[in-house]
């Protein structure tokens, strides 16, 4: 009901418009055998239909009989061809304009077409209304062109300074009127002293016409000046209603003859005037739409580059820049930095596709933004992952929140083709007060705690402290992982061997060795063991790509020295834990020995016994894999993880590899002794070979020979060099 009545109420206004826009026309001609200079109801008719359809050209006939009826008497045979003048030319007009889209009419490429269409109603009105004329015996037929010429540039006048304001001020289809961000233009106190100018410009318009002169008409440039500040610096709605009242005003002094403006008489003084007026409504208009134009361009370049694109959240760098100012300094209210991180989304992708899970990602963020608060900040920082600042939260309550969101997470659900797909996240957590810490650190530190709680299993919250030791260590790991990246890029890592060498005659000829790996700094020279910077690559999942780095290299080195090569009975590589779960290494692999010279069957590829154990199944099919292939295998660092020898009958390998903390101890430990033995006998019973590693002395060399193990490693034998010395120092080889 209170639509309808709106939409009533709207259509009085615009028919009370049209009448008032043409009495106002009938003050300015001298008779009904005169054309009238300006007709502002054609603006309000064109803009009426262009705004509300079809239905509502109605006002312009029953709008222009009222005009006749009460302001504008003229002979009842000319009527009809008045109302339909009015009306054809409308209706053509906005048909023509219509033609092209209607979604921003704030443009410069618009207000072409609409000028156009306003030439278009403007001629059909005046080709049919001046035709009227000649019927009914209000102008003689030599007065037709000049009638013809000032009806039509009456009515385009009308069109142009009209049009624009009526359609930036009447409500839309849905009442609402289109709005200006107020930060985009000018301030209040420009806007006031832009209405003042106004203004100001009228009254010495008016002043400076009264005190006479053949140049009266150039004080329009006072008006005019203003406008142009007005498309520069106002919305466009200042500028159209400007331009709108400027008109009427310019269009009054001069059809009344009234404050020094004289009168145009003469039908070409008319076109003159009327032309001129046009252009003054006209360039403004296309000015604020051109500026318009620049400052939509450039928010939506603003918006692209901090408005995440898939889900309308800040993105990274915005909320940066949105959390600095709240972190360096403010009220001491507790604060919490969150960072979540979506579980497996991989595989969702992977299964469903990317678009399946840019869909999952998509609604994960409408979760998480129902759970923040209006005056907190919500961003996707990456491809899965959120960053949130929580305002009024200590450390148990930030907890709860992020528990409570993780949960809303787990139970969230999206279907995307006829299934059902769901995730959880993992979130980490620094609390802090204002100026306690920088952004930058509280951001690693929450990072930190979210990769804590994904290595703990995912689908937790880990709250994170600014004095926190872990946090300490793990910035340390991403330090590492900086210099691992580097080290591979640049190639700085180095291989070196250490022999293994037989306890007992008739061995293999032939060099058997372990190649190890070094990372020389490529920025200080440094050279450090894989303890050092190992935990760190594994824990970044790095592993793999130090597996096909070192493979790689091995095998290129083989290849380039062929008598060094040949020389080989077998070379041990290790491998990571991630070498097992990547399903691309065996395929890589594969390949890399297809294009390779070197014997498959002269490597043995090493796999701790923790990393063989955690996922039986996958070792299993990993080991035969490379035995498919031709390779060997060792299970390394033995005696360490086990707790039932039951599980080695399912694992193919060659070499069990007896942890040297065993072989250290056994001299000190009977138990220690016991193990080695133990290992030994159960490698002959399943016909396997052992070897001891970290072999340091004659005496543990003795007792390692006593108790049957087929191979030692240590520095017994020789110390680990680089694989150019190793292989050229030819008479320094171990037996």
């Amino acid at each position: 009901m209170r639509a309808r009545l709106q939409k009533h109420a709207v259509v009085v206004v615009l028919l009370a418009l049209y009448v008032a826009g043409g009495a106002y026309s009938s003050l300015l001609s001298r008779g009904p055998d005169e054309v009238a200079l300006f007709w502002p109801a054609a603006g309000v008719g064109l803009a009426a239909v262009l705004r509300y359809g079809w239905r509502i050209a109605w006002i312009v006939p029953v709008g222009t009989l009222g005009v006749h009826l009460l302001f504008d008497p003229v002979p009842s045979v000319f009527i009809p061809w008045s109302m339909a003048s009015n009306l054809v030319g409308v209706l053509a007009g906005a048909w023509v304009i219509r033609r092209h889209p209607m979604d921003d009419q704030l443009t410069v490429r618009f207000g072409l077409h609409a000028l156009v269409g306003a030439l278009v109603m403007s001629t059909a009105s005046a080709a049919i209304g001046t035709s009227g004329m000649l019927h009914a015996g209000m102008i003689e037929t030599a007065q037709w062109p000049a009638a013809a010429s000032r009806w039509l540039l009456g009515d385009l006048l009308g069109a142009t300074s009209i049009a624009p304001a009526m359609m930036m001020l009447l409500p839309g289809r849905n009442g609402q009127r289109r709005r200006f961000p107020a930060s985009d233009y000018a301030p209040e106190t420009e806007r006031l002293a832009w209405n003042i100018a106004l203004m100001a410009s009228y009254l010495l318009m008016a002043w400076g016409g009264s005190l006479g002169g053949n140049y009266a008409m150039g004080l329009v440039a006072l008006p005019l000046g203003v406008m142009v500040w007005s498309a520069v610096r106002m919305p466009p709605n200042h500028t159209a209603v400007a331009c709108a009242l400027t008109m009427l005003l310019i269009a009054g002094l001069a059809g009344l003859g009234i404050a020094g403006y004289p009168r145009a008489r003469a039908p070409l003084d008319s076109v003159y005037l009327l032309v001129f007026l046009i252009q003054v409504a006209a360039l403004p208009l296309m000015l604020a739409f051109a500026m318009h134009q620049q400052r939509t361009s450039a928010s939506v370049l603003r918006q692209r580059a901090s408005i995440d694109p898939l889900t309308g959240l800040e993105n990274r760098n915005a909320f940066e820049e949105s959390v600095k100012p709240l972190v360096s300094g403010g009220p001491p209210l507790p604060m919490a930095l969150a960072y979540v991180d979506l579980d497996h989304l991989k595989l969702i992708n992977d299964t469903a596709s990317h678009a399946a899970g840019d869909e999952l990602i998509r609604g994960v963020a409408g979760v998480i933004a129902a759970h923040m608060h209006a005056d907190e900040h919500l961003a996707r920082t990456g491809g899965d992952e959120f960053a949130l600042l929580l305002r009024n939260c200590a450390p148990m309550v930030a907890e709860d929140r992020l528990r409570a969101l993780l949960r809303a997470v787990e139970g969230y659900r999206c279907g995307w083709d006829g299934q059902m797909l769901g995730t959880t996240a993992s979130a980490g957590v620094v609390t802090f007060l204002p100026g306690q810490a920088d952004y930058a650190q509280l951001l690693s530190q929450a990072d930190a705690a979210c990769f804590t709680a994904k290595e703990q299993g995912g689908n937790r919250v880990c709250q994170a402290s600014l004095a926190a030791g872990d946090l300490l260590d793990r910035t340390a790991a991403m330090r590492w992982v900086l210099r691992i990246r580097e080290s591979l890029e640049k190639r700085a890592l180095e291989l070196h061997c250490q022999s293994i060498v037989p306890l007992h005659p008739g061995a293999p000829a032939g060099r058997h060795f372990e190649v190890l790996l070094r990372l020389r700094d490529p920025r200080t020279g440094e050279r450090m063991d894989p303890g050092q910077f190992m935990p760190a690559a594994e824990r970044f999942r790095l592993g793999t790509r130090i597996d096909r780095e070192v493979v790689t290299r091995t095998l290129e080195w083989l290849e380039d020295h062929p008598v060094a090569a040949a020389s080989v009975d077998t070379c041990a590589i290790n491998l990571s834990g991630e070498a097992v779960i990547d399903e691309g290494f065996i395929g890589w692999l594969s390949e890399r020995l297809r294009r390779n010279g070197f014997p498959p069957s002269k490597l043995c590829f090493e796999l701790t016994e923790t990393s063989a154990v955690r996922d039986l199944a996958r070792a299993r099919r990993f080991i035969n894999q490379l035995r498919e292939l031709g390779c060997r295998f060792a299970l390394d660092d033995f005696g360490t993880g086990f707790c039932s020898f039951n599980y080695l009958r399912s694992l193919d390998v060659d070499y069990f590899k007896i942890d040297g903390s065993f072989v250290r101890e056994m001299h000190v430990s009977p138990m220690a002794e016991a193990v080695v033995r133990s290992i030994n006998e159960i490698a002959h019973v399943l016909e396997k070979k052992s070897i001891a590693e970290h072999t340091e002395t004659e005496a543990e060399r003795r007792a390692l020979q006593a108790l049957g193990v087929d191979f030692a490693q240590g520095y017994a034998f020789d110390h680990p060099r680089p694989i150019d010395e190793y292989f050229a120092d030819d008479g320094a080889r171990p037996r």
